[in-house]
């Protein structure tokens, strides 16, 4: 007599041979297959980019919209109430709305052409400063993508939305414990879903991060090195010309990561307290340097820059120490 397995294996057989099977035969030689593993084939890797992908998206981790706490108070963020309307009343005694100001949770993506998801990559988060909208600032007038792919460095940018277009340093979201890095989670599936291999979300969440800030984006960078949750993964701070505060916070940060490098340039917009994070490093006994070497993922380097006279801080996101410095940050990686 058969045993079942014969019996399955004379089905298969019989299906080969005879294609024209009545249906209810057919309807056992795939029940009988169901219940055996089937061998998917691997995907091919994906090729280089053809071309630059770049695209607005909405996340759910984004800074805004926040309708928390105020850190270190027991203060609403939105604190201020007319009508249905909410807002933020600013140190300044400015009332901002929520629904004008912080209410945009979009982020900016940019996969530069030639880039390669097989090849080590580095994210690049950059977080925009006082007055900014990100088509018309960060896109346009500030040419921050197009720094990522003129860098010619393997490497992917994510710029959210914080305050619209207002005199506003608020980190939002960033404000929570683990808020950066939970985010940063997140543009790793956006990424890979913008790169077209939703598959590879793990190999965007395993690059180095290296957040970039521009004037009021200190504070927001202030907040992600300090409660983020990124941890190690967090390799690179730049600050352009966004030295206002924080300084304890990004010493602290400096001195306690061995594998890290930290670049402040500066106008005079910042030059005091450039010079008072020089006296604070020197009392720390960390080493730092005026200008910007090469190799910069090699131990810990620190570089505090003072620019010309003739740079002016509303450019110097593509006019600083060179022109289009973040492209020129990222050459120095290597």
């Amino acid at each position: 007599a058969d045993t079942g397995r014969e019996r399955e294996l004379g089905f298969e057989l019989i299906a080969q041979r005879q294609p024209l099977l009545d249906a209810s035969s057919r309807f056992q030689t795939t029940s009988s297959r169901r219940s055996e593993p089937r061998l998917q084939p691997r995907p091919s890797p994906a090729a280089p980019l053809a071309q630059s992908k770049t695209e607005l998206v909405k996340f759910a981790t984004a800074p805004f919209p926040y309708d928390g706490m105020m850190p270190g108070s027991e203060q609403p963020f939105l604190n201020v109430v007319k009508g249905k309307k909410k807002g933020h009343r600013t140190a300044r005694g400015a009332v901002l709305w929520q629904d004008a100001t912080f209410n945009d949770s979009r982020v900016l993506l940019h996969l530069p052409s030639g880039f390669d998801i097989n090849r080590p990559a580095v994210m690049v988060v950059y977080f925009h400063g006082f007055g900014a909208e990100l088509t018309r600032d960060v896109l346009e007038r500030q040419n921050v993508p197009e720094q990522i792919t003129q860098s010619g460095v393997n490497a992917v940018l994510v710029a959210p939305q914080f305050a619209v277009d207002a005199a506003d340093s608020s980190a939002g979201r960033f404000w929570q414990p683990g808020g950066f890095g939970r985010f940063v989670n997140e543009a790793s599936k956006k990424l890979a879903k913008l790169h077209g291999t939703p598959a590879n979300a793990k190999k965007f969440a395993k690059m180095p991060v290296i957040v970039v800030a521009y004037s009021g984006g200190y504070l927001p960078a202030a907040w992600s090195i300090r409660n983020g949750g990124l941890g190690p993964r967090l390799r690179g701070l730049v600050l352009l010309d966004a030295l206002y505060g924080e300084l304890d916070n990004f010493a602290t940060w400096i001195k306690n990561s061995k594998s890290v490098f930290f670049v402040s340039a500066y106008t005079g917009s910042t030059r005091r307290q450039n010079l008072e994070l020089a006296r604070i490093l020197d009392a720390k006994n960390v080493r730092y340097s005026a200008d910007i070497g090469g190799q910069l993922w090699r131990g810990r380097n620190v570089s505090l820059l003072s620019t010309g006279t003739d740079v002016n801080h509303q450019d110097f996101v593509t006019n600083a120490w060179t022109n289009n410095p973040i492209a020129d940050i990222l050459a120095k990686l290597n």
